[in-house]
């Protein structure tokens, strides 16, 4: 009980230095979060087993020194976190980190492996991508442009998937109107999904192993299992090289209540 108190204590301390820039950095998470034009990092990582033989208070400490590292580099990057722990081989929980420029995910990664904490961290996956403007959607049907713009479902969605995607040599030699018409008939079998499956696509040629990285949101996990299994029947998919090779499950967490778990 005495570790517990102490690692609220710590945390609260932390949110009330930093509380008053809140407001501020609210409109460029936004931007962050929706323009095209920004990098996307999802860092995945485990706990080593010395961590769990650190005293309560060591732990306290450690963690209290990545909530302040977070805080220092708010005005340059928007860090997400998931626990992967019990859903995902080889990892305990994830960062997805978005910023303007790459160097300053680095920057927060870097100075992470660097902390108290961080030097108890085993990196699992490292992927990278971009996000960018809709390459196929602006030649489709009217009423599909309409159905794409329909709200998912309000709420916070409690599950998250990462799926990074590599196209084989034949996808990129296809013509432009031929990929079109492949990537109409893939959102045509997405289309009954997106209320309930939230959706992001980065582009990652050149900045990693992959192609593409699809990220998820959703709060039914049954509707995305049919949303895969109907992706699954289009022609577009048979392109697919590799599909997931890391897939990544996890949980949407508040920061805090993550690294309160690694402090207990």
């Amino acid at each position: 009980m005495k570790v517990w108190t102490v690692v609220k204590t710590v945390l609260m301390v932390v949110l009330l230095i930093a509380g008053t820039a809140w407001p501020a950095r609210a409109a460029d998470r936004d931007k962050l979060l929706t323009e095209p034009g920004v990098y996307g990092t999802f860092a995945a990582f485990q706990m080593d087993h010395d961590w769990w033989d650190l005293t309560g208070e060591a732990r306290v400490i450690a963690v209290s020194e990545v909530k302040g590292l977070i805080e220092q580099l708010s005005n340059k990057v928007v860090i997400e976190s998931y626990l992967l722990r019990g859903l995902s081989d080889h990892a305990d929980f994830m960062f997805r980190v978005h910023a303007r420029a790459l160097a300053d995910t680095q920057q927060f990664l870097t100075s992470l492996l660097g902390t108290r904490f961080g030097r108890h961290l085993v990196a699992t996956s490292y992927l990278h991508g971009l996000t960018k403007k809709a390459a196929y959607v602006p030649g489709f049907p009217d009423q599909m442009k309409m159905d794409l713009k329909a709200p998912s479902e309000a709420g916070t969605k409690s599950y998250a998937i990462v799926i990074p995607i590599r196209k084989d040599a034949d996808w990129w030699a296809l013509d432009q109107n031929t990929r079109l018409a492949l990537m109409q008939e893939h959102t045509q079998a997405a289309l009954p999904y997106l209320n309930a499956v939230k959706r992001k696509l980065y582009h990652s040629s050149g900045l990693d192993d992959f192609d593409f990285i699809t990220y998820f949101e959703t709060e039914k996990l049954d509707e995305f299992h049919g949303l895969i299994r109907a992706l699954e029947q289009v022609k577009e998919y048979r392109h697919n090289r590799r599909f997931g090779h890391p897939t990544l499950v996890g949980t949407v967490r508040p920061l805090d209540e993550i690294l309160e778990l690694f402090a207990r």
